[in-house]
């Protein structure tokens, strides 16, 4: 704790005297935008005039100024996020105090947190907490969301229910993320950047090119290599948890008439990430210890794995826009297709191989997806007593996935009491293994609608309704040659059918369980659940004065059905997973003072969540099990804190405060009783830290001659957090990520007329250890970790030309 206080001030400190990065003169590198019907019907402005107070969001579905719009909103620029060197949303996380990230060894698995809720699973059949909407088309899969951010203009982190204004529905939030616009005029920029420690090369740029009178087109590419922060003894000590990304973007927007706007966007992207291997941060009780090294729980940098940890996949996607002005009214359709392939590998015994008593245990998964969306909004012009947006939402999201695990287990008589590998002479070695072949399909459709009532000038009755229809389909089949540690027998429609026959007739369930494999058919085993949802806002919004705005609001939160669809589904498993709700209250104040250089936005909430889809043991058919389903309820409050100040020109600053209280209310009991497994009311949920700050500045030097100066540094610390949420008080406590506090510092060479810009980084400044994630489960009872980048000291140098 002492540490962490003296990282936290220490932070400040530096904050003072050097502030952030300077990027392009604005308000914290954040933009304005337009007035426009949407996020990508607003055109580029230059920056160079914005305060604090006149920052333009599209949060609800209008070019409006943040200080206006009745929702909690962090705002981050693309400037931010490139003075960060953020590569994804992982990287965000530093720079909005309500936002977590749950690190896992393949994206897919990887998820997101606001306020402390978000969704934790293996199956293929559950949704996010939290949607990730990028210039209007919304990311069906979460591993999607992790991809590169790549020509950013802003990211808006909406906090709590947004069903009534966007497309998907979601219980605890919105990323929306918009990306650049095309120019006027022929321009662009190439950038590269090197950082040390781990031999990382990036180099991305965009080109606007002018198509016609009204045509204007951005392309964008980006390539990023990095070898990894983490050494494996077994791979000739070659470091592993790198990348290698590549893609393309182009956007294309024409405006036929001065009332119709097309946007048409595409993009590819493929990535080959050895990443990622979990250290062993804790000594095993068994004769494993001698074969792991450099247990030093956070600190450890090393492993033994005889499999690389790995993940390829390949997305691309196309949407179109249109926006047509229909007397005083605007029209906006959006229609897009995404594919996103995903390809894991993983090693899940983190030995170097197997062992007699200690068996190999490595899987394989590619898995493919697609989503076709289609949106139909109607905007009203906003200075009117009843402004509105109408919307309609269709999304069918369709994933497959094949997954193979492969054992290799061997014994030896009389057993050794040491560590003997299977290679050893004599020994008998099986190798179990088993292929499953499983799906989901999401369709959804929705009407919503959000109206202002503008009672007078400074009070404001807010309304919205969502209408939800949905329907899931799961399917699952496993074919298993030889049963092994974990690996279950044959699973399929004529299984799962005898399995209920036999306890029906009364066998009990453990043997009905291993009877019914005998009844395998070969046909894969199919599921469907509907479900309607009516959900909605209500609030008030009055202007105290001129420049400061209160607000109150409740609203209605939905997350749809779910199925429980992983490799090892079993009979017991079959059942579906009732809806998630939330109740949530929201209270705001929006200040803006000294002529809009100052911007203080303070919100307190409280949400109740009902049904919430998390791991729970279960009593189904007689068998106690833990599995994704209802586990009960939660709830989460806390006070949060936005603050942008620009005090002169080339001076910003920009941070934010959360306080967070999110915990178990009650988990289910099962129906046996036996409460073995079941959190205790109270306990914290998981990736919910009490408190987290950020606070970052830049500053340029002007010094009236052919070159200025850019100084700068971004702080940021949160307070200690569980990793894995567990019955275990022991557990809870040994997989606690304690807090920490990041400091980086930079300082640049920049053109005074922007045309070029070096920028030199020192990330991590004082080389603050910490683990992104830690879970039980390793070689003899040890605890695994997950080291991120971020966890130690580098450099690194950036040079940038605009043309």
């Amino acid at each position: 704790m002492t540490k962490a206080l003296y990282l936290s001030s220490a932070a400040l400190l530096a904050l003072i005297a050097a502030p952030a990065l300077a990027q392009d003169a604005g308000t914290a590198g954040v933009s304005a935008a337009t007035t426009g019907a949407d996020a990508q019907t607003a055109e580029p402005t230059d920056t160079g005039s914005v305060t604090p107070g006149d920052i333009v969001v599209t949060a609800q579905k209008r070019s409006e100024r943040l200080q206006d719009v009745p929702v909690a909103i962090s705002v981050i620029s693309g400037d931010q996020l490139a003075a960060k060197g953020a590569l994804n949303l992982e990287g965000a996380q530093y720079l909005v105090p309500t936002l977590n990230f749950r690190k896992s060894g393949t994206a897919i698995n990887q998820s997101l947190f606001l306020r402390g809720v978000g969704t934790s699973t293996f199956s293929i059949a559950g949704e996010p907490s939290i949607s990730t909407v990028v210039d209007g088309v919304v990311y069906s899969r979460a591993g999607e969301a992790f991809s590169d951010l790549i020509d950013i203009d802003r990211i808006e982190v909406l906090r709590g229910p947004q069903g009534t204004l966007f497309g998907k529905n979601t219980s605890a939030g919105v990323i929306n993320i918009v990306t650049k616009r095309p120019g006027d005029d022929f321009g662009g920029f190439l950038e590269g950047g090197y950082y040390t420690n781990g031999n990382e090369y990036r180099v991305r740029g965009a080109v606007d090119v002018p198509l016609g009178e009204n045509v204007k087109s951005r392309f964008t590419g980006f390539y990023g290599n990095y070898d990894g922060n983490i050494r494996n003894i077994a791979q000739d000590n070659d470091r592993v948890n790198g990348y290698e990304h590549y893609g393309v973007r182009g956007m294309i927007v024409a405006d036929p008439t001065p009332d119709l706007t097309f946007t048409l966007i595409a993009d590819y992207r493929k990535s080959k990430d050895d990443c990622c291997a979990e250290v062993i941060g804790t000594t095993p009780t068994n004769a494993t210890a001698s074969v792991l090294p450099d247990i030093r729980g956070d600190r450890s940098r090393t492993v033994n794995q005889d499999l690389v940890t790995s993940t390829n996949e390949t997305s691309w996607g196309v949407s179109l826009q249109a926006d047509a002005q229909v007397g005083t009214q605007t029209v906006t359709y959006i229609g897009s297709y995404r594919e996103y392939d995903n390809e894991e590998i993983r090693d899940g015994d983190w030995l170097p191989r197997a062992y007699v008593g200690f068996n190999q245990l490595h899987d394989f998964g590619p898995q493919t997806s697609n989503t076709f969306t289609q949106e139909l909004r109607l905007t009203s012009p906003s200075d009117q007593f009843f402004s509105y947006v109408l919307g309609a939402f269709y999304s069918r999201a369709e994933t497959e996935r094949t997954f193979r695990r492969d054992d290799l287990v061997c014994t030896l008589a009389p057993a050794p009491t040491a560590l003997t590998p299977c290679t050893t002479t004599g020994t008998v070695v099986t190798r179990p293994t088993g292929t499953a072949d499983f799906g989901s399909v999401f369709k959804n459709l929705a009407f919503f609608g959000q109206g202002t009532f503008n009672v007078t000038d400074r009070f404001r009755v807010i309304a919205g309704v969502r209408y939800t229809s949905d329907q899931l389909d799961v399917s699952h089949i496993r074919r298993t040659a030889l049963t092994g540690p974990g690996i279950n027998g044959n699973f399929d429609r004529g299984v799962n059918n005898q399995y209920i026959r036999l306890v029906a007739a009364g066998v009990s369930p453990t043997v009905a369980a291993t009877q019914a494999v005998a009844a395998s058919d070969g046909v894969p085993f199919i599921a469907k659940t509907t479900n309607d949802n009516w959900s909605g806002k209500a609030g008030v919004q009055y202007d105290i004065a001129r420049q400061s705005t209160a607000y109150a609001t409740y609203s209605r939160g939905y997350k749809g059905p779910a199925f429980n669809v992983f490799y090892n589904l079993t009979a017991t498993g079959t059942n579906a997973i009732d809806p998630e709700t939330a109740d949530a209250y929201e209270i705001g104040l929006k200040n803006t003072f000294f002529d809009g250089k100052l911007v203080l936005n303070l919100a307190g909430y409280y949400a109740k969540y009902h049904n919430f889809q998390a791991n729970n043991p279960d009593f189904v058919a007689g068998v106690l099990v833990t599995r994704f389903t209802n586990a009960g309820e939660i709830s989460t409050r806390g006070a949060e804190l936005d603050i942008v100040f620009q005090p002169v020109r080339d001076l910003s600053f920009s941070g934010g405060l959360a306080y967070t209280d999110a915990h178990i209310d009650q988990f289910k009991v099962p129906t046996n009783g036996v409460t073995t497994g079941v959190i205790p009311s109270g306990t914290t949920l998981g990736y919910a830290p009490k408190w987290k700050g950020s606070l970052g500045a830049d500053y340029r030097i002007r010094t009236g001659g052919v070159v200025d100066f850019t100084l700068g540094a971004q702080g940021s610390y949160q307070s200690k957090q569980t990793s894995q949420l567990d019955a275990s008080a022991v557990v809870r406590e040994a997989t606690t990520i304690r807090g920490y506090g990041l400091v980086d510092l930079a300082a640049g060479i920049v053109d005074n007329n922007d045309r070029f810009r070096v920028s030199f980084q020192v990330k991590n400044l004082f080389d603050q250890s910490f683990a992104s994630a830690i879970t039980s489960g390793g070689p003899g009872g040890s605890y695994r970790y997950l080291i991120p980048r971020e966890a130690d000291r580098y450099y690194g140098i950036t040079g940038r030309v605009n043309f």
